[in-house]
């Protein structure tokens, strides 16, 4: 059996102990209060009174005239993939340029080797036809 030695002796192994059970516990909590207070009450006070009107696909009105579950070409979620991450990018272009100026060189070089990787990322995109909208 293997015991722990501490300076300050058996208690202050209690107590190191209690800490990650009382993380523990907050943790548990943390979780179970949303999913609990979600689904539960969610299903308790929502209306649920299904027809099969409300139950079709919504088309501006118009009688639905096949499954709304249609495969799209792969290339389109590819596309708007490339959009979203070229766009999310650019925007950290912005604060670098309000501070510009209190940066300094070091952080100038950083930047261009991050537009450079950016441009590689398009070149590439762009050598393997992913821009090319179907």
């Amino acid at each position: 059996m293997y015991r722990f030695v501490t300076k300050g002796g058996a208690g202050t192994v209690n107590v190191y102990l209690n800490n990650y059970v009382i993380v523990a516990v907050f943790l548990v909590i943390g979780i179970a209060l949303p999913v609990v207070a979600l689904n539960v009450f969610g299903k308790m006070l929502r209306p649920n009174a299904p027809t099969d009107a409300k139950k079709t696909t919504y088309e501006s009105g118009i009688v639905p005239f096949h499954d709304a579950k249609v495969r799209f070409h792969a290339g389109y979620y590819i596309f708007a993939l490339l959009f979203v991450i070229f766009d999310v990018e650019t925007v950290f272009l912005y604060p670098w340029a309000v501070a510009f100026d209190k940066l300094g060189f070091f952080a100038f070089v950083e930047m261009i080797i991050f537009i450079l990787m950016l441009l590689l990322g398009l070149i590439y995109a762009w050598k393997k036809k992913v821009l090319k909208w179907l």
